[in-house]
């Protein structure tokens, strides 16, 4: 049972009013505080809170929303997977949306839906949330484009945006220079070319790490091998490391997942060919499992928190700001995690020689 603190209101629910008694200050300064306002010190923010929590005060959001005219709820379109790259950066985008004091209401799409991005924004608009968060990385085959008025701003993280409003911001665009930087290691490694294990092309980001792998071998004057295409399995990593295995030119690859490059190390090892005596192997996510592979992965680590928080930052800028400039743009910073499945080429193999005569 929860008591109600001396000094408080006769109603059963603690009010602002009653924070402001208990921590000794004006109902406006409670009110500053709870809105992340600035100029309210260190000391009177921390005795408001501790105010707040002893009293079990929360502050009333559908009231706030009436005064505002906002509801203090963001929308994310994403897609339906349990890839652990959009599912990461959906967990990244589910905290940042509540650090901002903001609730969150969630639109999957499915693969192949008709309807799409489309109709999970108009979906979202009709619940009336104050912004947009689209995190959607699959082209829609039907060519759909929202050609409507979206009134609230939008953020498109990791993609293109897929239509024009007069608020669309974009974060986390990196996926092509992380891919350039796998292939540079390992031409820095002295191989003499990298083949690539792409991804679904309907992906942007499977688009984005195969022009960025393509960027780095022609920046250096490399031949391009064939790309293999995969599904993001390690099953499909498998299948394109036993076709890889049997090219004798084979030293590096670079694959466009860390699943891939986990079915295509054990495909390889299968076929007698050694990870990284043989061939070096990079992968790109870093999946909490890549660290304890045999042998571990050397892979990019992708920053999903950085990206969501950055994001959201320039999001609720727009929301709370609506007339001022859009905040500016940093770029995410690119990670590679040095591991044992990359190292230099193996040495040419010396003819045998001739036998004494």
């Amino acid at each position: 049972m929860r008591r109600r603190a001396e000094g408080s209101s006769g109603s059963g629910t603690p009010r602002s009013v009653d924070v402001a008694r208990l921590a000794g200050v004006s109902q406006k300064t409670v009110s500053r505080v709870f809105n992340d306002e600035q100029y309210v010190s260190a000391d009177v923010r921390r005795r408001v809170l501790e105010a707040a929590g002893s009293l079990g005060y929360r502050r009333n959001n559908a009231a706030r929303a009436l005064a505002s005219g906002r509801t203090r709820s963001i929308g994310v379109v994403t897609l339906g997977t349990a890839l652990f790259g959009p599912a990461s950066l959906l967990m990244g985008v589910e905290r940042a949306v509540r650090d901002n004091g903001y609730a969150l209401r969630v639109v999957n799409t499915m693969e192949g839906e008709a309807a799409g991005v489309a109709g999970a924004v108009d979906s979202l608009l009709d619940q009336g949330v104050d912004g947009i968060v689209i995190s959607e990385p699959i082209d829609e085959e039907n060519g759909a484009a929202l050609s409507a008025r979206v009134d609230a701003p939008v953020l498109v993280l990791g993609a293109p945006p897929p239509f024009a409003a007069s608020r669309v911001l974009t974060a986390g665009i990196v996926s092509g220079q992380m891919a350039r930087a796998a292939t540079e290691h390992l031409l820095e490694l002295g191989h003499a070319t990298v083949h690539h294990l792409a991804g679904p092309q309907r992906w942007y980001s499977a688009r984005d790490r195969l022009d960025g792998w393509r960027s780095a071998l022609a920046a250096h004057g490399r031949a391009e091998p064939p790309v293999v295409e995969g599904d993001w399995s390690a099953a499909s990593g498998y299948a394109a490391g036993r076709q890889l295995a049997a090219d004798g030119g084979l030293t590096a690859v670079f694959a466009a997942n860390d699943d891939m490059a986990i079915g295509l190390i054990r495909a390889l090892t299968e076929a007698g060919r050694r990870v990284p005596e043989d061939v070096s192997v990079v992968g790109f996510d870093d999946i909490p499992v890549a660290a304890y592979t045999t042998p571990p992965l050397t892979t990019m680590r992708q920053p999903f928190d950085t990206m969501a928080q950055d994001g959201l930052k320039l999001l609720v800028h727009a929301i709370e700001n609506p007339r001022a400039d859009p905040l500016p743009m940093t770029d995410p910073p690119v990670e590679l995690v040095v591991r044992a499945s990359s190292s230099a080429p193996p040495e040419p193999r010396k003819p045998p020689s001739s036998p004494l005569t």
